[in-house]
C-alpha cells in the first residue's frame, strides 16, 4: 500500500501527457499551420499550377504548363515563353507574404490603387482559379497593395513593384534564339562570305577536346570554343518583328549573311543567320528559319561570333602537351642541357644520378608547353633576323613518349614585355609574352634548389 502515492502520480503524469499528446499539441500544430497559411499570399502550391494570365490596360497574357515545353504564351500569340520570367513571377506570388489584412470586403478601392489595379493575375491550378489586383505600393516602397477575389480582402504584403510592374509581352516571349547547352554541341559550323570554320568534339576518354576539322586538322583552343559556346547561350533578341507585312519588308533587306552558325546535338541541329544591312545604323538583325520571326540584335554579336581561324586554333606554340613530354631539350646563349623524364621523375641526360627539384623543374617544363602565342606577326615564316630568330635567345626542342620530335619553339629578340617566336603547333612567326626568357633556369639551379631541400648530414 506505501507505493499507491508513487502510482497515482504516474497515472496523473500519463493523463497530462496523453492530454498534450492527443488534444494539445495537435491545436498547436493547427494553429501554427493555419496561421502560415493566413499569411500566405497564394495558397496554391506552385507545382500544382497549370495556367496563368496577366492583364494590364495594354495587354492580355495568357499562359499554359505543358510537361515537354514547359510554360507556353497562347494569347496574344502562339509562341515559346521566357520560362526564366514567367517562373520569377510566379516565384514572387508564392513566397509572398501577407503583412496585415487592412481592409475585409472594401466598399472603396480608391486609396489602395485597387479601383484601377496596375496588374490582375489570375493562377489556375487544375481546376481551381485565384485573381489578384496589384495596387499601389504601401508605406513602405518595398510593399505592395492586393486585392484577394477568393475572400474580397485588401491585403498589405510584401510583394515587391519591381517584380510586376513594367512587365510587357517581350519580357514574357523568349528570347534565346538558340536551345544551346554546352555539354550537349559536339560540333559546330561558322560559315562566312569567303570561308568556313568547322569545330567538333573528340571522343578522347575522360574528358573529351574540341579540334579544329576544317580548314585544317588541328586541335582547338578549348578556351575560344567555350567562349563561343557562352556567346551563343547569351545570344538573345532586343525586339522581334513577327511573320507579316513588317517582317516581309525587313527580309528584303537582308541579302548575304556576316555568318551563319550552325550547331548539331543528339537532338538535332539548329542555325542561325547575323546580318548586318547597314552598319551605319548599328542595327543587326538574326534570323533562325525562313518563316519565322526577324530578331533585333546587338550588333557587337556579329563581332563576337566573326572569328578567324587563327583565334579558334590551340595555340600553345611547342606542339605537344606537358604529360606527353618524354624528353626536353634547352639551349641559351648561355646554357645547354636535356631533361629527361624517367617513371615521371625529371632528370638531366648527363648527370642522370644528380637529384633535380622536381616541383621547379616540372612548373619550368609546363611553362614551355603552355606558352601560347598572343598575337600573330605573319602567317607564313619568312625572314628570321628581323625578329632575332636567327640566333634564338631561347629553342626548346620536345621528344615524345615514342622517340620522335613533337615539339619545337624558338623564342627571338623581345621588347616592351612582348617576344618574337616560333613553334611548331602553328606556321608563321607570333608575339608571346617574354616572362618565359627570364623563367629558364640554369642546369645549376635545378641542382641547386634539390640541394637546399636535402637536410644536413651533420
Amino acid at each position: 500500500m506505501r507505493y499507491w502515492p508513487t502510482l497515482v502520480m504516474v497515472l496523473v503524469l500519463a493523463g497530462l501527457g496523453l492530454y498534450l499528446y492527443v488534444i494539445e499539441f495537435p491545436q498547436k500544430e493547427s494553429h501554427e499551420r493555419q496561421d502560415t497559411t493566413d499569411k500566405k499570399v497564394l495558397l496554391f502550391d506552385q507545382e500544382t499550377l497549370s495556367g496563368l494570365t496577366i492583364k494590364t490596360d495594354r495587354h492580355e497574357l495568357v499562359f499554359a504548363r505543358t510537361p515537354e515545353r514547359g510554360w507556353v504564351l497562347t494569347v496574344p500569340l502562339n509562341t515559346e515563353a521566357d520560362q526564366r520570367e514567367v517562373q520569377n513571377l510566379i516565384r514572387a506570388l508564392v513566397t509572398g507574404i501577407v503583412s496585415r489584412i487592412v481592409e475585409d470586403h472594401p466598399t472603396n478601392l480608391t486609396p489602395f490603387g485597387l479601383a484601377n489595379p496596375m496588374m490582375t493575375i489570375t493562377v489556375a491550378a487544375g481546376a481551381a482559379r485565384e485573381t489578384f489586383s496589384l495596387g499601389d505600393s504601401g508605406p513602405l516602397s518595398s510593399t505592395l497593395y492586393v486585392l484577394r477575389e477568393s475572400d474580397r480582402k485588401v491585403l498589405l504584403t510584401n510583394l515587391a513593384p519591381k517584380d510586376f510592374v513594367n512587365k510587357t509581352l517581350m519580357t514574357f516571349r523568349r528570347k534565346d534564339l538558340l536551345h544551346v547547352s554546352q555539354g550537349d554541341v559536339d560540333r559546330i559550323r561558322l560559315t562566312y562570305a569567303t570561308t568556313e570554320v568547322v569545330l567538333y568534339q573528340g571522343q578522347e576518354k575522360p574528358k573529351s577536346k574540341w579540334k579544329l576539322r576544317y580548314p585544317i586538322e588541328a586541335e582547338a583552343d578549348q578556351t575560344e570554343v567555350r567562349a563561343l559556346l557562352f556567346r551563343l547561350e547569351d545570344l538573345k533578341a532586343l525586339g522581334i518583328v513577327d511573320p507579316g507585312p513588317e517582317r516581309d519588308a525587313l527580309a528584303k533587306t537582308l541579302t548575304v549573311p556576316k555568318v551563319k552558325v550552325a550547331i548539331h546535338t543528339a537532338d538535332g541541329d539548329q542555325t542561325v543567320k547575323l546580318y548586318q544591312p547597314d552598319p551605319a545604323s548599328g542595327e543587326a538583325i538574326a534570323e533562325t528559319s525562313p518563316d519565322g520571326p526577324l530578331y533585333r540584335i546587338n550588333p557587337t554579336a556579329i563581332r563576337d561570333l566573326t572569328k578567324e581561324l587563327f583565334t579558334f586554333q590551340d595555340k600553345r606554340l611547342l606542339g605537344i602537351d606537358y604529360t606527353d613530354i618524354a624528353m626536353l631539350s634547352v639551349k641559351t646563349p648561355t646554357e645547354q642541357y636535356v631533361l629527361i623524364n624517367q617513371q615521371n621523375e625529371w632528370v638531366l641526360e648527363d648527370q642522370p644520378t644528380e637529384k633535380l627539384d622536381q616541383q621547379a623543374t616540372d612548373l619550368f617544363v609546363s611553362r614551355v608547353a603552355n606558352v601560347p602565342a598572343e598575337e600573330r606577326v605573319i602567317k607564313q615564316a619568312g625572314p628570321l633576323a628581323p625578329y632575332g630568330l636567327v640566333t634564338p635567345a631561347a629553342e626548346f626542342i620536345a621528344t615524345g613518349r615514342d622517340g620522335k620530335v613533337a615539339g619545337k619553339l624558338s623564342i627571338g629578340s623581345h621588347a616592351n614585355g612582348l617576344a618574337y617566336a616560333m613553334g611548331l603547333r602553328i606556321q608563321g612567326i607570333f608575339q608571346i609574352r617574354a616572362d618565359l626568357l627570364t623563367q629558364i633556369p640554369t642546369k645549376k639551379d635545378l641542382l641547386a634548389a634539390s640541394s637546399e631541400k636535402t637536410p644536413s648530414s651533420h
